[in-house]
């Protein structure tokens, strides 16, 4: 008898919350909406214009876009959606993650206010969780004083002349040249043998010491290893691949922390912290008797703390290498589909600088090649297209707005609540025909010479803008102008099979590039 009242006790009681918890949910939702609207009109603010859903309350968005990352499709994904909205003639839109209201932008005014004029109103959010096993705590993934701190710190090494100093890229040229050889003409993967190039001399940049990962066998080569060098281009890529799928996750980013990420990291750490060891055995004035400049030198004079410098080196080797490796693949890759263009080039090239066995690779200089109006027009044209950074995130830090997409029209400003994750997609503002003509979508880099390109403002940021715009912005166009030219002057023949498929699929972690590599042929 005593059990059976226990057991009407607990059914009532279980009862009363079941009631209750979806009765405190409906409170607290009507409160919420009331508080949004009153913010709405405290702040000047309209509802915003293009609401998507994905009809699962944002439970079925992330696993899409995932999809769509490991199909190399996801940044065309971003740039699409834009079309799917009620209004497509309106550039901004919300949308939810397991619930979570975010919003996507391409709209430039509104790039402009997140970047720059309300830049106090936004951080980088939830980006030093996700991006910590790896990075640390660099000039990329810190807010407030850490990275005013991060930054102070690194850009006198970007303000000195060493940006324009391109004859340490000579050596490692002549290597690539020996891997291009040896496939006699044959179509070979370009794209493997610049992220190889660049991450040689990006670590003899920063490190004072290349890895020398275009030294091998196969040109019948044999280098020194030590631990973590072998295996430490491989594992930085498949590293950063994790980190592009924490991001996606949002606040569910921690779920993906397997132990092949955890390994690569730990390889990457090994790899770096190589260097810093070297570096941090020299007394101060040993640093300052070296020949020559390194990066890691400079920052050694500053701070003897060994993670500080590995989690800067990592930061800076992520832009270092990836962003120019990148950029080199999608200018190559229209150049092999558009030979008129290649053809104009080649004679700008050959008229400054020779070609062959009469290349003047001594009047190639910083001050040479800015004089070069076509081939900034190519690399202009190629990070239009393909900007390093295709998408971007800022997350806001208190109640504000963002100037445009909100009521009927979409020109009227939008609430952006405190903790709320807002998106903009470089890749699909570059794209736009209100600011690039109704051939938004072609590689045209004559369009860099046109009235209408100097006026475009925050409709081209290849390299992000305001406070924390790329400080070495100046070090990767002059290397991919370098690496162009030298290997233009090399191999005037270039070709690719013409069903290459177009759009090309392209991988998207921290940066951009060709999802199936650059397969060519040159001789």
């Amino acid at each position: 008898m005593s059990q059976s009242i226990n057991d009407l006790i607990i059914t009532e009681y279980l009862t009363k919350w079941y009631i209750s918890i979806p009765l405190l949910l409906v409170i607290y939702k009507i409160f919420d909406a009331i508080y949004e609207i009153y913010l709405r009109n405290k702040l000047g603010a309209k509802p915003e214009t293009n609401p998507e859903g994905d009809g699962f309350y944002g439970f079925k968005l992330p696993f899409t876009m995932i999809q769509k990352k490991k199909e190399g499709k996801i940044t065309d994904y971003a740039y699409e959606r834009y079309s799917f909205v009620k209004n497509p003639d309106i550039p901004t839109f919300s949308f939810r993650i397991f619930t979570t209201k975010l919003y996507s932008t391409k709209d430039p005014e509104n790039i402009k206010a997140l970047l720059a004029t309300q830049f106090n109103d936004f951080s980088l959010g939830l980006r030093h969780s996700q991006f910590l096993p790896l990075l640390g705590n660099g000039i990329f993934t810190l807010d407030n004083e850490g990275w005013k701190d991060s930054r102070q710190m690194l850009r006198p090494q970007f303000a000195r002349e060493q940006i324009s100093h391109v004859k340490m890229l000579e050596p490692h040229m002549q290597i690539l040249f020996k891997h291009v050889r040896k496939n006699n003409g044959k179509t070979f993967d370009l794209q493997e043998l610049f992220f190889r190039l660049t991450v040689d001399s990006a670590t003899e940049f920063l490190f004072g010491e290349s890895v020398e990962s275009l030294r091998d066998e196969t040109i019948g080569i044999q280098i020194k290893d030590f631990a973590g060098k072998k295996d430490f281009a491989k594992s930085f890529n498949v590293a950063q691949d994790y980190l592009a799928s924490r991001a996606l996750l949002s606040r569910l980013y921690w779920l993906l922390n397997p132990k092949k990420f955890q390994n690569c990291c730990k390889v990457v750490h090994t790899f770096a912290q190589h260097y810093v060891k070297k570096a941090l055995s020299l007394t101060p004035e040993e640093l300052d008797q070296q020949e020559g400049y390194t990066f890691l030198y400079e920052l050694a004079k500053q701070t003897r703390d060994p993670k500080v410098l590995q989690d800067q080196l990592l930061n800076i080797l992520v832009a270092g290498r990836d962003t120019t490796a990148g950029l080199l693949s999608f200018v190559f890759f229209e150049l092999a589909r558009n030979p008129e263009v290649y053809a104009k080039l080649k004679e700008e090239l050959y008229l400054k600088f020779g070609s062959g066995k009469d290349a003047r690779v001594e009047e190639i200089t910083f001050e040479s090649l800015k004089n070069c109006e076509y081939l900034k027009a190519v690399l202009n044209e190629s990070l239009r297209l393909y900007p390093s950074v295709p998408q971007n995130f800022r997350f806001a830090v208190r109640d504000t707005t963002l100037p445009r997409g909100g009521g009927p029209d979409g020109l009227s400003p939008i609430l952006v609540r405190k903790n709320t994750t807002v998106t903009y997609s470089v890749y699909s503002t570059h794209r736009s025909e209100e600011f690039y003509g109704k051939d938004a979508n072609v590689f045209r880099p004559e369009r860099w010479f046109e009235p209408e390109t100097r006026k475009l403002g925050w409709a081209f940021v290849p390299f992000n803008g305001g406070p924390r715009i790329c400080l070495g912005q100046q070090f990767a166009l002059t290397e991919a102008s370098y690496v162009t030219t030298r290997l233009i002057q090399e191999f005037p023949n270039l070709s690719m099979n013409p069903n290459v498929e177009y759009p090309p699929k392209k991988l998207s972690h921290l940066t951009m590039s060709l999802y199936d590599g650059l397969n060519i042929e040159m001789s």
